[in-house]
């Protein structure tokens, strides 16, 4: 393990190598502008400081926002703290900003001793002309990147962000049915999920395999179903409708990626379940799980399923429990 760590930070170098050296475009937008590096990067936190919620809505809040929390706006000293700018330096930013009448101060009114800062009608606009060229240089990037490559884009810059402790704020949770590729990511994703979690061996990879492979195979539509959750555009969790015969179908393979737990994706992946179950007019709607799955069974409590059997087994190199559960639909 040490040694994959010593490889992952000389990747995470490498890798910022690369993207000071590509990302340097936005150096020559500013050359281009009457704003240094630094003058820019305080002039979007003032920016977008001072209107919480339509830039949170765009998911361009400013980090100064997220570090203190604050409502009415930063202070220079707030600025020059989080920035890492130099007291004097800021000062003459602050300086130039205000000659220029771009930026104006006010009294706190919750503590008279301090003045915050805010841009002016002037310094809005600077900051979208500013703003409209950074966006024009990014899309220059992305240009000739094809279209089905945008989203693996986006999510793995989601992902990045997640892991180094900056989840994406305009990730919504949305839930879309499957499409090619998605019945393998979830059998590949819960072999791997269960494994590190519960110690359960490639025998449990076998069967969800045979899971996935056997709805392939079966499925018909409008009688069969499968959601998967994504959140920023990465899938984060999933869960199948299979019938069995007329009256009843099954619940099967449900799973929520441990990234995007509490969010109360499970819940919804059930919710569904049970929706379209009733939709489609099945009866009864069962399902099979085991007893250490504690988080799902209680989803399926909620839900109004019973537990009507339970058996011990040994599967997936543990000694487990099995247990059927039935909701009357």
């Amino acid at each position: 393990m040490l040694d994959e760590r010593k490889a992952l930070v000389a990747d995470i170098r490498r890798f910022n190598r690369f993207y000071t050296r590509t990302v340097g475009l936005l150096d020559e937008t500013l050359t281009q502008s009457a704003f240094t590096l630094t003058e820019a990067r305080v002039l979007f936190e003032l920016g977008h400081l001072n209107r919480p919620a339509a830039s949170e809505a765009a998911g361009e809040r400013g980090f100064l926002a997220k570090a203190f929390h604050l409502e009415m706006g930063p202070t220079a000293s707030d600025i020059a703290r989080q920035l890492r700018v130099d007291a004097a330096y800021l000062t003459r930013i602050l300086r130039k900003f205000a000659s220029g009448g771009l930026t104006e101060t006010r009294t706190d009114p919750a503590d008279k001793r301090r003045r915050i800062l805010s841009l002016t009608a002037r310094g809005e606009a600077a900051l979208s002309e500013l703003q409209a060229a950074a966006d024009r240089d990014t899309a220059r990037l992305i240009e000739n990147l094809p279209d089905h490559r945008l989203r693996e884009l986006g999510g793995a810059l989601c992902k990045v962000g997640e892991l180094l402790g900056d989840a994406c704020e305009s990730s919504e949770v949305t839930l879309r049915p499957h499409r090619v590729g998605d019945v393998g990511w979830v059998v590949e994703r819960q072999a791997r999920l269960y494994a590190e979690e519960y110690g359960w061996n490639i025998e449990f990879e076998a069967m969800l395999a045979e899971i996935g492979a056997d709805f392939i195979r079966n499925f018909v539509p409008g009688r069969d179903f499968c959601w998967i959750a994504e959140r920023g555009e990465e899938p984060v969790g999933a869960v199948f409708l299979v019938h069995q015969d007329d009256e009843v179908a099954k619940l099967r393979l449900l799973h929520v990626e441990a990234s995007a737990r509490g969010l109360g994706i499970g819940k919804r992946l059930v919710a569904e379940c049970v929706n379209q179950a009733r939709a489609c007019g099945y009866s009864r709607l069962v399902l099979w799980t085991n007893d250490v799955l504690v988080a799902a069974r209680a989803i399926y409590e909620r839900a109004g399923f019973r537990l009507v059997s339970q058996q011990p087994h040994r599967s997936f190199g543990k000694d487990l429990t099995g247990q059927t559960w039935e909701l009357d639909l």
